[in-house]
């Protein structure tokens, strides 16, 4: 019974790691830590209510992934992201994701298509409620969803972390531009050209959906930042656990 018992604690331990390190990424990609600054655990654990072991465990696993890297007895640096860094990360996911649409489409799986259009239809409806993590997981999940349709667990792994590294930062300010909203609509539109059989289509419209998030990440301010809230807190644990 006690090695149940401390097997609990273990499992609840990790558990708690898995959300403050998911809490920790959506904060990097919505902007809410700015590239280039130093936090340390205990302050992070401090606004997420929680101990400072979960986070400093969830900043290494962070750290193995490239978004933070550890700075001697002051903490995390939040890894900055180049314009030169955003190219090579777009490019290289449209080497990858166009063709594999474009593969998918041909393999008629029609069904399987249908079946992911209310997960299209969530990114839109939270971008237009202006919910970040909403969108930022129904986003995650369409992509990886889709491409999980052409067989290979490999290519969705790779691309799962290409879009953990090319991150898009700012998205609170693109939210109450609009622009995330019109961007979110093209996932929608893809699915209906794949649908329809549109191979040409469905990858032009995938190439131009990855063009125009790398240009919405061009828009931000260009100090490398990509005007992410100066000052902003953390996105809270509890909001982030879903």
């Amino acid at each position: 019974m006690a090695r149940l018992t401390t097997l609990n604690a273990i499992s609840a331990q990790e558990h708690l790691r898995d959300r403050v390190a998911n809490a920790l990424r959506a904060a990097l990609i919505a902007g809410d830590l700015r590239p280039g600054m130093i936090y340390s655990a205990p302050t992070l654990a401090a606004q997420f209510g929680v101990s400072a072991t979960p986070v400093r465990e969830a900043m290494l696993d962070l750290a193995r992934e490239g978004l933070v890297e550890a700075v001697r007895n002051k903490g995390f640096r939040i890894t900055e992201l180049t314009e030169q860094d955003l190219d090579d990360f777009t490019e290289l996911r449209a080497m990858i994701e166009v063709p594999t649409v474009g593969r998918i489409t041909r393999m008629g799986r029609t069904e399987e298509l249908k079946a992911l259009r209310p997960l299209a239809e969530a990114i839109v409806a939270a971008a237009a409620e202006h919910d970040i993590l909403g969108y930022l997981e129904a986003d995650r999940r369409f992509h990886l969803e889709l491409l999980a349709l052409a067989g290979n667990r490999r290519l969705v792994e790779e691309v799962g972390n290409l879009r953990k590294r090319s991150r898009l930062f700012g998205l609170n300010r693109l939210s109450e531009s609009g622009q995330l909203t019109a961007s979110a609509e093209e996932h929608v539109q893809l699915l209906d050209l794949m649908i329809a059989g549109d191979v040409r289509g469905a990858e032009q419209r995938m190439l131009t959906h990855m063009s125009h998030v790398r240009s919405l990440w061009a828009e931000e301010d260009g100090d490398g930042t990509g005007g992410a809230d100066r000052g902003a807190a953390p996105v809270p644990l509890t909001a982030a656990e879903g």
